[in-house]
């Protein structure tokens, strides 16, 4: 498969800058200002090791993107393609950009663990390099209003996810070791969170269906819709949909059944059951939005309607 590089670089894009912002913004809403100072969920080593991972991820994106474009290796790139994309496409001003908040993000990194203005730049500068993906995909393409109404409906999409997404790496961070090492504050800190992310969770859902909707109107077009499941994308698509499903049932688990669970163990001081359970919950949600992601890199590179001659 010749766009498998663009595939494996979009994913890799994409997971790294959502988890990224995702586990920010979980430390500005679902921590105190007392919490968020303690250290108690320390992000400070993985941010900058995602802020630079995505710097690195970026910049081999534009040389694959340039490869695929020529049709040459990503080794063998020609400078001056490279240079006119840069300097004369809108891609190339999407990927100036994410380069420059990239490198905000790295800088505000060192100082997340301390205060609040460099938790905000992260999460500022973060959300603005998620902003320059819409460019690499189907929303970059479509013109007119119709393309604007896109690409803002996909801002939107991706942010959304981010939340989701960075919620369950966030907990992730406290949760997925060894029980006897996480203190007593930090389960409490968690139970009291996943109170706090079902909300918040609940409205980046809505977010995620009312633009996804949008999103797919914007690719297809409302007379080519019934004859989308008859082509690749659409089979894609279809995937994706079952994924999302199989996450909305495990957060509905989470929330309705383990969450009160914890409660409960943590009033019988003896949580560790509980947490397990809830672990095996996190990984498995976790697991899906990964497969969503990767679906989304690869439906990125796909034309929609081709196979069926749309």
């Amino acid at each position: 498969m010749e766009s498998l590089p663009v595939i494996v670089i979009r994913f890799a894009l994409y997971a790294d800058l959502m988890v990224l912002a995702g586990m920010v913004a979980f430390l500005v809403y679902a921590l105190t200002a007392r919490e968020r100072n303690s250290g108690i969920l320390p992000l400070a080593t993985p941010s900058l090791i995602l802020a630079l991972a995505g710097f690195a991820v970026s910049g081999l994106g534009m040389l694959a993107l340039t490869a695929s474009m020529t049709g040459s290796s990503i080794w063998s790139v020609d400078g001056e393609v490279l240079r006119e994309i840069i300097g004369e496409s809108a891609i190339g001003t999407a990927w100036i950009v994410r380069m420059a908040a990239l490198a905000v993000a790295t800088m505000s990194a060192f100082a997340i663990n301390r205060t609040d203005k460099a938790r905000y730049a992260l999460l500022a500068s973060t959300s603005l390099a998620i902003a320059t993906l819409v460019w690499t995909g189907h929303a970059g393409a479509t013109e007119g209003w119709i393309g604007t109404v896109h690409r803002s409906s996909d801002i939107v999409h991706m942010l959304a996810a981010s939340v989701w997404l960075g919620g369950i790496a966030a907990f992730g961070r406290i949760l997925l070791r060894p029980v006897t090492a996480i203190s007593g504050a930090q389960i409490a800190v968690a139970h009291r969170a996943l109170n706090q992310f079902s909300r918040i969770g609940a409205l980046a859902v809505g977010l995620i269906v009312v633009t996804g909707i949008i999103n797919c109107l914007a690719v297809v077009g409302f007379p080519h819709f019934s004859r989308l499941p008859l082509s690749a994308y659409g089979k894609l698509l279809i995937i994706k949909l079952l994924l999302v499903g199989a996450m909305l049932a495990i957060a509905g688990v989470n929330r309705w059944r383990l969450t009160p669970a914890l409660e409960v163990a943590i009033g019988n001081n003896d949580p560790a059951s509980a947490i397990v359970r809830l672990r095996w919950s996190l990984l498995a949600e976790g697991s899906a939005a990964f497969a969503i992601l990767a679906l989304v890199a690869w439906l990125g590179t796909l034309e929609p309607l081709a196979e069926i001659g749309a």
